[in-house]
């Protein structure tokens, strides 16, 4: 149950009606971590909203931003994000063993995204400036400086919805996390 005010969409108003209707019209449905972050400030929502927006512009790409998000919502043990990232991760093309693989820290499929996930799961769990090894690795593996940049973005996305959805005890509307 959730800890934090908790309005309907159906009962929404003003900005926060605006942003539900087109998180409905691009996705079918308002997941409740949006409507949960909505009902305290949509201007958090529409900040996160935009930051997500931007990373689709971005270079990284679909499947890579998953596996940034399913290696931060591990470690933060975020059962709400792990469970929508798990669900999204395959609609990017991640097979489930891959998408437990990289959740987990053991080698999947594609040496790229093993990479990709070593390396946020350093950046994430270490102090000070990040090792010389992890940044040649992650370059090595054929990421750019732009991707890098677009790395911590996405970083910087999930940890805001694992941290809210941490606080507030979202409830999981999505198929539990394997």
């Amino acid at each position: 149950m959730s800890r934090l005010f908790n309005q309907p969409v159906s009962e929404s108003s003003g900005h926060a009606a605006q942003l539900y209707a087109g998180i409905k019209a691009a996705v079918g449905l308002v997941p409740n971590a949006y409507v949960n972050i909505g009902s305290n400030s949509p201007i958090a929502l529409e900040t996160l909203l935009n930051i997500d927006g931007a990373l689709k512009k971005g270079t990284l790409g679909a499947k890579e931003g998953e596996v940034v998000k399913l290696v931060v919502s591990q470690a933060a043990e975020c059962d709400y994000c792990l469970a929508a990232h798990t669900l999204i991760g395959k609609k990017t093309g991640l097979s489930k063993e891959d998408v437990l693989a990289i959740r987990h820290g053991t080698p999947s499929s594609e040496a790229r995204l093993d990479a990709l996930a070593n390396f946020t799961r350093e950046l994430i769990s270490t102090k000070g400036t990040l090792s010389n090894a992890a940044f040649e690795n992650i370059k090595v593996a054929g990421f750019s400086d732009t991707q890098i940049v677009e790395i911590v973005l996405a970083i910087t996305s999930i940890t805001f919805t694992n941290l809210f959805n941490r606080i507030n005890d979202t409830v999981v509307d999505f198929p539990p996390a394997d």
